[in-house]
């Protein structure tokens, strides 16, 4: 079966196709259809830019038929005054209220997430959920237990991050670890994938903002994403799939705070070369 087939009656003959094609494996030629080149079908990373760039829907990749890309609705589009609000609305969100998240709207976030960008489009990212509060309690409470270690083994590093007070917080009965949120998203891959890092860190950043479509908040589990990269017990907890390693984790759930303004920011600091 070819790579793609083009529908040379409705095909424009434009060659756009081939122009964003990353690889280049659209050969075309001025009034020619399009085809696959030799080496088509090895190269591809089936990235859908062929598909999604035909004006008149002609192509239709093997792996990708036209059919089941719905075309761009521009009305869904935001406008640069839009764009700017929503990014600027994103909290980062610390108090929840007790409400669980229902497993189909975490279904449903994490399918928006993985249309995140992905080198070669590898796609590599996979995903845990934990939403038992007790197993959450453990988890945060091993996070605990290595700023413990590290106060004793790399005591420069524990007064850095000021793990004293945190562990002292913990104890008084403030969960500062996971904020006592009734979800955990961990994003984990290859290991041994240089694109695994990079993979998962974008896949969780759309995830959050994704996150506000449905009512929902999230907030970068930092100190759980630095001890799940050293510390063996939590790795051993999480039981993730030989060869992977957590490459970032976010809490999840309903805020139980409204925000009002929009905070400031430092102005960009950019360095002009054009």
């Amino acid at each position: 079966m070819a790579l793609f087939t083009v529908n040379q009656e409705t095909c424009n003959r434009d060659g756009i196709c081939a122009a964003v094609c990353p690889y280049g494996i659209i050969a075309w030629s001025q009034g020619a259809c399009p085809a696959p080149t030799a080496d088509a079908e090895q190269l591809c990373i089936r990235c859908g830019h062929c598909v999604a760039v035909c004006p008149t829907g002609s192509l239709n990749h093997c792996d990708m038929p036209v059919a089941d890309c719905p075309p761009v609705r521009p009305e869904f589009r935001l406008d640069p005054e839009q764009c700017a609000h929503f990014i600027r609305s994103r909290r980062s969100i610390r108090a929840y209220r007790q409400r669980p998240v229902e497993r189909e709207i975490l279904a449903r976030l994490i399918d928006m997430a993985r249309y995140a960008p992905s080198g070669i489009n590898s796609q590599g990212a996979r995903w845990l959920v934990i939403g038992d509060r007790e197993a959450l309690r453990r988890l945060a409470g091993l996070v605990i237990d290595w700023m413990c270690w590290l106060q004793t083994g790399m005591p420069e590093i524990a007064r850095g991050m000021h793990v004293e007070r945190t562990i002292g917080r913990w104890r008084a009965g403030e969960d500062v670890i996971l904020r006592g949120a009734p979800a955990l998203i961990v994003a984990h891959g290859d290991r041994d994938n240089r694109m695994s890092l990079s993979t998962c860190t974008i896949a969780l950043a759309t995830l959050e903002l994704a996150a506000t479509s449905l009512g929902l908040g999230g907030c970068w589990a930092g100190y759980f994403n630095a001890a799940a990269a050293v510390f063996p017990p939590l790795q051993e907890a999480l039981g993730l799939p030989a060869g992977h390693q957590c490459f970032g984790a976010m809490m999840i759930g309903y805020p139980k705070f409204v925000y009002h303004r929009l905070p400031t920011r430092k102005p960009a600091a950019i360095d002009w070369r054009m």
